[in-house]
């Protein structure tokens, strides 16, 4: 009897006749020994799909537990074990550790090694899931003696065990039913549940072994617990079974794993420099905000020195605004449902805003976005196409239902001051509106010495009819203008399906933290929906009513999270027109008090922002807490200074740089201050 022959088609264009049965790892080790031992896994394309014309990734995102354990789709591309038998005619790619993809196989077999050494040390435990992370990986159990620190080193110390057997990773199929059977005789409840959730009838169900440990996963994973290099379990938390907590609490171990120990060690340093960072402890530490339960989560109170950078901040925008043509309002931090309802915010937004009040005959409610009361003013007289565009700011305050989980510091709140605005124009002038916001938004980052961030094109779910408002035509418009409007600028941008705002594309501007993590704080928004909600009107040249445009922008985000990133970036040394003491005068004893009241007097008669140590405390002790507070400058005198009226000048990162006149620092503090100059 001949073997069936089938067609393996390389991305190279090549197409080898192999046959049935022949592995990746075979054609891998074919072609070359070293790609085969670079190879992680395989992508395979069944060819009638790799023949199509592929579109963008459709932005939607499965559970972890979806994701390891649903059934593969056999008419789209997937990620196999080397060791997978090719039976049918197929598109091969080898995923190599270049590909990012192949980090989360690894990480994924990470999981099941720290499975494997839990089970060894602590074989009373029960196994939940281990997904790999954008950070590396967890794995629930169940246990009811708590994990300690000391469980947390030995756990690593073992897993570094079963790494150094290199066991093979087997995938193995066991009838449903048999497996349903053996993981509830074991009193397993969690595999249970996901064989149950995530399989059929008759069905047979994905294992995978590596040594004398067995997992339900559909994988893939790497060939070996050899290949998880370089690794470390990070931590333990608790988290409730489903999410609810009337469910038995389990233990979750985070660990990461990379390709090489030079890319873990990479790893733990930025994630120190990101605790060192952490505007949470800084916050404290240099006294610019607080908590209290009194007011509740997610209310930060602003301290002196935190005010002072949020009106900086504040002062700095408006400044900005009022030079490219915006009109500033004020509204008010609540209004009516029915303003909501008719915006659509209420049915859409519902969840995120906090309960309406009942008073008397009206139902009130916190405002969740500034965007209605905005529209209100614009309608509020009749305009003309000579008006337009009208630009509309506000440095309005907003109140959101964030759950508490998810509050954190200043960078997720439930009452956030953003810098807003909306744009009122005619469809012509979107595109000249929209580079202008551009212009302003790398201004203010320019100044702000913001220089890493990126573009995402977000956009509507088209098969999301909840979350989106149902006007294909309106949708088509708008993302069409703003790709036109992003290419016309030259900005490279990526695109986000599903990311898009209720009632229109946007382009968000992100901002990434030490960690690489990305957050929008920027955002330019397209609209056609709420003017024809709201019926706006102008007149035109024609002497006919038509529809305005509006376009929603925020440059600098919130006060409260823009304050956030800015404290982290700079780890709190702040450039010194944005540093909330900028200046620190240290006379050298007591008899130079009087020089110590001219030197700030002159300080801040030229704008600077002063303070002086009078405290009976030795002169180094005094440069070390201000040094401390990350002071840009201190400024120290005795005799010598008060007789030639100068000052010896200490610079934040360079020491001591001598003594100089009074009137020549002031003159170059000036100077940085009106450059906004990030260099001292």
């Amino acid at each position: 009897m001949s073997t069936q022959t089938i067609a393996v088609h390389l991305p190279d264009g090549a197409i080898r006749e192999v046959p049935a049965g022949t592995t990746p790892f075979d054609i891998a080790n074919a072609i070359s020994p070293r790609l085969a031992a670079a190879s992680v896994v395989a992508r395979l394309t069944p060819l009638a799909v790799a023949t199509e014309q592929s579109s963008a990734s459709d932005g939607q995102t499965t559970t972890a537990e979806a994701a390891m354990y649903a059934p593969e789709n056999s008419q789209a591309p997937c990620l196999v074990d080397l060791s997978t038998p090719l039976t049918t005619d197929t598109r091969l790619e080898l995923i190599t550790e270049r590909d990012p993809e192949a980090l989360k196989v690894v990480r994924h077999s990470a999981a099941h090694v720290l499975a494997t050494a839990v089970l060894e040390l602590f074989p009373e435990t029960k196994l939940g899931h281990g997904p790999a992370t954008d950070a590396g990986f967890f794995y629930d159990f169940y246990r009811e003696k708590p994990f300690t620190p000391e469980d947390l080193a030995a756990i690593e110390a073992k897993m570094a065990e079963v790494v150094a057997r290199d066991e093979k990773f087997e995938h193995i199929y066991e009838p449903r039913e048999q497996a349903l059977a053996e993981f509830e005789q074991d009193g397993d409840f969690m595999k249970t549940h996901f064989v149950t959730k995530f399989t059929e009838p008759g069905s047979e169900v994905s294992f995978y072994r590596n040594g004398k440990f067995v997992d339900f996963c559909r994988g893939p994973h790497v060939p070996s617990t050899g290949r998880v290099k370089a690794f470390k379990t990070m931590s333990i938390s608790g988290a409730y079974w489903l999410g609810d907590d009337k469910n038995p609490q389990l233990q979750r171990i985070y660990g990461t794993a990379f390709f090489s120990k030079k890319d873990l060690d990479d790893y733990l340093a930025r994630l120190e420099d990101a605790k060192r960072r952490d505007h949470r402890r800084l916050g404290k530490e240099l006294e610019l905000f607080t908590v209290s339960e009194e007011v509740g989560a997610g209310l930060p109170l602003w301290l002196p020195k935190g005010a002072t950078i949020r009106r900086l901040l504040e002062e700095y925008i408006l400044d900005l605004e009022r030079r490219n043509g915006y009109e500033h309002v004020h509204t008010p931090d609540l209004a009516k449902v029915d303003l909501y309802i008719r915006s659509g915010h209420w049915a859409h937004y519902q969840d995120s805003m906090f309960p309406p009040m009942d008073l008397e005959n009206e139902r009130m409610v916190l405002r969740p976005m500034n965007c209605p009361h905005h529209i209100l003013i614009y309608e509020s007289k009749r305009r003309s196409y000579r008006e337009l565009p009208v630009r509309l700011a506000e440095l309005g305050t907003m109140y959101r239902y964030e759950l508490s989980g998810a509050l954190s510091g200043l960078s997720r709140v439930r009452c956030m001051t953003l810098n807003d605005a909306h744009i009122f124009c005619t469809p012509d002038q979107i595109k000249e509106e929209f580079s202008s916001v551009m212009k302003l938004v790398e201004r203010a980052y320019r100044d702000l010495g913001i220089t890493k961030y990126s573009y995402r094109l977000s956009l509507r779910d088209p098969a999301n009819k909840e979350k989106f408002v149902d006007n294909d035509a309106m949708w088509e418009l708008g993302e069409r203008v703003l790709r036109e409007s992003m290419d016309s600028l030259g900005l490279k941008y990526k695109e986000g399906k599903g990311e898009a705002a209720f009632y229109g594309p946007k382009v968000d501007i992100q901002l990434a933290d030490v960690m690489g993590h990305e957050e929008t704080y920027s955002t330019i928004q397209v609209d056609f929906h709420l003017p024809n909600q709201f019926n706006l009107e102008y007149t035109g040249a024609d002497g006919a009513r038509h529809r305005p445009v509006m376009i929603h922008r925020g440059v600098i985000s919130t006060m409260e999270r823009m304050t956030s990133y800015l404290i982290e970036l700079y780890a709190g040394a702040f450039p010194l027109w944005l540093a909330p003491i900028q200046v620190g005068l240290v006379p050298i004893s007591e008899r130079h008090a009087t020089y110590a009241a001219k030197v700030e007097a002159e300080l801040r008669d030229a704008g600077l922002r002063v303070e002086t140590d009078n405290r009976n405390e030795k002169m180094n002790a005094k440069i070390r807490d201000f040094a401390n507070q990350k002071t840009p400058y201190i400024l120290v005198f005795g005799d010598k200074e008060e007789a030639a009226n100068a000052v010896s000048v200490r610079t934040r990162g360079k020491g001591d740089q001598g003594s100089i006149p009074l009137a020549d620092f002031i003159a170059k503090a000036k100077d940085l201050v009106a450059n906004k100059s990030a260099e001292l």
